[in-house]
C-alpha cells in the first residue's frame, strides 16, 4: 500500500514523523508521504525538516519517506508561491488543500492550485468541470479523500473525474494513528463514490506511479 497525504506533529497531527514511519511499516506501508500543512511563513521549515529526516533515516526502515507538503488555506493570489517555495527547498510531493465542503476554504482556491505547480488536489469539494479539465491537461491528480467531511465531494469528484480523463488518488489524510484506509477500506471508499473495480484499481496503480517517480527523483506530473 502507498498512502500519500499524512500529517504528523509537525502540523495538525499527534505523532512525530519517525513514529508516524515507524507505525506505517508495521501496517505494511511501501511508501508513506508527510505532507504538513503549510502556508507562507512555515513552508520552508516543514520542508526542510522532513527534508533532513528522510536523509538521516535512509536505508532505516523498509517504509520510504516521500517529502511532501500540503498547501492550506492559503489566499489564492499566494499558492503558485508557496508551491514553488516547497519545491525549492526539497518537497517531492506538493498538494493543495481543496475548497471541501467541510471547511471555509477561500473560493478561487481550487483554480488557484490548478495552475500552480502542484502535483494533487485533496478533497476539492464541488469542482467545476472546467477545473477538472484543466486538470487532465496539466496531469494534476484529484483527490478522493476517506478523511470525514472532505469525503463529502467524493461522488461529485470521480463523475467528473470520469467525464474530463483526469487522474485520481484515493489518500486517507491521515492525522492520528489507526486512520491510514486498509485496502479494502480505499476500495469500499471508491466504490462508494462510484467507481467501478476497474477504476478503483486504476486510482491506486496512480498512487503506486506516482511514489516511484518520487523514488527515481523525477517529477510526478505528466501534463503541460
Amino acid at each position: 500500500m502507498i498512502e500519500l497525504h499524512s500529517h504528523t506533529l509537525l502540523s495538525d497531527g499527534v505523532l512525530l514523523p519517525s513514529e508516524a514511519l515507524q507505525r506505517a511499516q508495521a501496517d505494511g506501508l511501501a511508501a508513506l508521504a508527510i505532507t504538513d500543512h503549510v502556508d507562507i511563513g512555515n513552508v520552508v521549515r516543514v520542508v526542510s525538516e522532513l527534508q533532513r529526516i528522510r536523509e538521516e533515516m535512509e536505508g532505516l526502515l523498509a517504509v520510504r519517506l516521500i517529502v511532501g507538503a500540503e498547501v492550506t488555506h492559503v489566499p489564492p493570489a499566494l499558492i503558485a508561491r508557496v508551491c514553488r517555495l516547497a519545491r525549492t527547498h526539497g518537497a517531492q510531493l506538493v498538494l493543495v488543500h481543496g475548497e471541501t465542503l467541510s471547511e471555509p476554504v477561500a473560493p478561487g482556491t481550487n483554480r488557484a492550485a490548478l495552475e500552480a505547480d502542484c502535483d494533487i488536489l485533496a478533497h476539492p469539494g464541488l469542482l467545476e468541470e472546467r477545473d477538472a479539465e484543466l486538470a487532465a491537461r496539466r496531469g494534476i491528480y484529484l483527490e478522493l479523500s476517506g478523511r470525514k467531511g472532505h469525503c463529502l465531494g467524493n461522488g461529485h469528484l470521480a463523475f467528473l473525474a470520469r467525464q474530463a480523463n483526469a487522474r485520481m488518488v484515493l489518500n486517507s489524510d491521515a492525522h492520528v494513528p489507526g486512520d491510514i484506509m486498509s485496502a479494502r477500506t480505499r476500495y469500499s471508499i471508491g466504490r462508494g463514490a462510484g467507481l467501478f473495480d476497474r477504476e478503483v484499481e486504476e486510482t491506486l496503480q496512480n498512487m503506486r506511479t506516482i511514489a516511484q517517480r518520487c523514488q527515481d527523483g523525477r517529477p510526478v506530473r505528466n501534463g503541460e
